[in-house]
């Protein structure tokens, strides 16, 4: 996600906080504050291995493009999720698989690092009672997910090392075909799982891992709906019906979602078109050096993105836009069926919702459309807990 425009302060040396939350009421922010509150796609780990980003300080999205941090989770009231462990699709060539083994391994050591550094705000957890106690216990909560199974190379047993490493939830593929399954935006190879992807099924409903089919083609995500023991979810997806896209769902899977007792977790992203074009792209590259950049070198970067601001925004997606995609996804599964993965640090944010510091405004709108804090409890972190207790009781089976 790329939305937020630069501050005459954006040249400032170290960030002050901004409002977190306008236009939420106290008993909104109360409301908020009082709920256990989880997101199930972070991907703010790619952020731990970039040189002089601080995780315990607080970022502005628009300098850095950075929208998770310990102080803006404190704002925001997310009190934890599924930090993602990811890696580039590759070759399915001995030495690629090898190579992206390794980049998975170092994402995870860099996810164990930033923990052990700060015992005192994050703690892991591996089940939903510890989600629970964590939260009692005034820390954030750290749960691991894969996405992309591809650093497993052609041996399933490799998930039991990551569960050992405290990962509970991973989904087969990403953006391209991989020796799983088919990608949602790839051209077809295997019409869903390979046999080595029903392999994986079965270890990951063995283990007590959360099957997630975001990213998974269509004919694989019915495929794992059949096949898999426990609920499964989509960690960061959402409605084809308000956006065609193939990232999206049609609400007819929604429903067999539903049905099967998973849950869809509500991206922010695939709300409209975004410009990707090369242009953006090497902004975004210098953004994600802001630490090492010199003064001059900073207004150089505010003047650039500003210009190409104004001529092709990255996204019109809106705060209401993503909204309406929320209640689009209650109304076709129920509220017991929906979550929150906005896909923060890997693409999500909107224009009135640009980091995790503005997540009470989701609370305080619900709580205006009439629904119950019982039901919106469900939507913030319930529903996952659910999921989460039906795949534990699957381990060893």
């Amino acid at each position: 996600m790329r939305v937020a425009s630069f501050a005459a302060l954006g040249l400032a040396v170290a960030a002050a906080p901004a409002a977190a939350h306008d236009n939420v009421s106290s008993a909104d922010r109360l409301a908020h504050e009082q709920m256990l509150v989880l997101d199930t796609h972070l991907d703010t780990p790619v952020l731990f291995e970039r040189p002089g980003w601080d995780f315990t300080r607080w970022h502005e999205y628009a300098w850095d493009v950075s929208q998770l941090d310990i102080p803006r989770m404190e704002a925001g009231g997310l009190d934890g999720g599924f930090f993602v462990i990811y890696t580039q699709q590759g070759g399915l060539d001995e030495a690629a698989m090898t190579k992206a083994r390794e980049d998975a391994l170092m994402r995870a050591t860099a996810i164990q690092r930033v923990v052990a550094a700060n015992p005192d705000k994050l703690a892991f957890a591996t089940t939903a009672d510890d989600a629970e106690r964590i939260h009692r216990e005034g820390k954030r909560i750290v749960f691991q997910s894969i996405e992309n199974s591809y650093p497993l190379g052609d041996d399933v047993s490799l998930l039991s090392l990551y569960h050992r490493l405290g990962v509970r939830m991973a989904g087969p593929v990403h953006s391209k075909n991989n020796q799983f399954a088919d990608s949602t935006t790839d051209t077809p190879r295997w019409n869903g799982l390979s046999p080595l992807g029903r392999q994986w099924v079965a270890e990951m409903n063995r283990l007590g891992m959360i099957v997630d089919g975001s990213h998974s083609s269509d004919a694989v995500f019915d495929q794992l709906l059949a096949l898999s023991k426990a609920p499964i979810v989509l960690s960061h997806s959402g409605p084809r019906a308000l956006f065609n896209h193939p990232r999206n769902i049609d609400d007819a899977r929604m429903r067999r979602l539903a049905k099967a007792g998973g849950v869809l977790f509500v991206n922010s992203v695939f709300l409209t078109k975004h410009d990707t074009s090369e242009e953006r792209d090497a902004i975004d590259a210098r953004q994600q050096k802001w630490e090492s950049l010199n003064p001059a070198e900073r207004r150089k970067l505010v003047a650039d993105k500003s210009a190409l601001d104004a001529r092709q925004p990255y996204t019109t997606a809106t705060f209401e836009m993503f909204i309406k995609s929320l209640l689009h996804c209650i109304g076709v599964m129920g509220v017991d069926h929906v979550g929150i993965g906005a896909d923060w640090d890997g693409g999500g944010g909107v224009i009135g919702m640009e980091d995790i510091a503005s997540l009470p405004k989701i609370t305080a709108r619900l709580r205006k459309e009439g629904y119950s804090d019982f039901d919106i409890a469900k939507i913030m972190s319930g529903n996952l807990l659910r999921v989460m207790r039906a795949a534990e009781k699957q381990a060893g089976r």
